[in-house]
């Protein structure tokens, strides 16, 4: 399968999905259905999270592999450096290689909740600029490296000017491109590019871009990952957050305005959080793209 960066050399836009590793036997399964259907959609990748320390790590790989090997689209495989030590990352990354993956998207990561406290020591990767370098150092150009960037800045970070010049430190170490977190208010992704372009980051920053379906689920969510419910989104969805048929009709519709208003500005695509379900990516993306 091809690297994403080459899909870039004659596609001025990509549409993609992320989708998550499933618990359970029942889960997979139902996983694998989804995967069919978002693959008829044509995107041009699909994204797979990954479970820190083990957990679902190695159904984060086969369903990567699965897309790429049953559906003939491109996989991309999240790796962190939580709780894997220098050699775990190795023999990890080797494994990715060994199933024929070519796309990593690499990430810090964040302990998960049965170790809340846990600290990197000596023996592990601190950043994802680290385990970006290491990739690209013992690997070469086999593997596409993907990064994450924060429009409003990374949770843990004191500005978004120093978030900048963090992200710049991915690139230089080898990533190719970078995917957001999730934003509702597209004036900070614009914010964000010009802020990357002053200091010469000049790769594809592709947004991120979830579906409002829940929004109690919304709020609790963006409590975690420090991004902004904006007032324009309280005031849609908070009169209406027991209904769920009318949740859903006014995320579609907010997210194929929030869409199009990225695209029209010069983004180079989306790429959607879809939450292992189909709909309603299904239909925002028929209607953006």
């Amino acid at each position: 399968m091809k690297r994403i960066k080459d899909v870039f050399d004659h596609q001025e836009r990509t549409y993609s999905f992320e989708l998550f590793p499933p618990k359970t036997d029942k889960g997979y399964e139902n996983l694998l259905k989804t995967i069919a259907q978002l693959c008829a959609l044509s995107p041009d990748y699909i994204s797979c999270t990954y479970g820190a320390g083990g957990g679902n790590r190695e159904k984060t790989f086969d369903v990567v592999q699965h897309i790429e090997e049953q559906h003939h689209v491109i996989g991309m495989a999240h790796l962190t450096c939580v709780l894997n030590t220098r050699d775990d990352i190795k023999t990890i990354v080797e494994d990715i290689k060994s199933r024929g993956i070519r796309n990593i998207l690499a990430l810090r990561g964040d302990p998960p909740q049965d170790q809340p406290d846990w600290q990197p020591t000596d023996d592990n990767y601190k950043y994802s600029s680290e385990l970006a370098a290491f990739i690209r150092a013992n690997f070469g150009d086999y593997f596409g490296i993907a990064v994450a960037g924060f429009p409003e800045g990374h949770i843990l970070c004191p500005d978004r000017e120093r978030d900048a010049e963090f992200l710049k430190l991915k690139i230089e170490a080898g990533a190719d491109f970078v995917i957001t977190q999730l934003y509702f208010d597209n004036k900070d992704y614009f914010e964000y590019i010009d802020r990357l372009r002053r200091i010469g980051v000049d790769v594809r920053v592709i947004p991120g871009i979830l579906p409002i379906t829940d929004y109690g689920a919304l709020q609790r969510f963006c409590s975690l990952c420090g991004a902004t419910v904006t007032d324009e989104v309280k005031t849609i969805f908070e009169p209406i957050q027991d209904d769920k048929e009318a949740t859903v009709r006014a995320g579609v519709e907010f997210a194929i305005r929030q869409c199009k208003e990225l695209l029209d500005g010069g983004a180079p695509g989306i790429h959607f959080y879809c939450l292992n379900k189909v709909h309603p990516t299904d239909e925002i993306l028929k209607a953006v793209r």
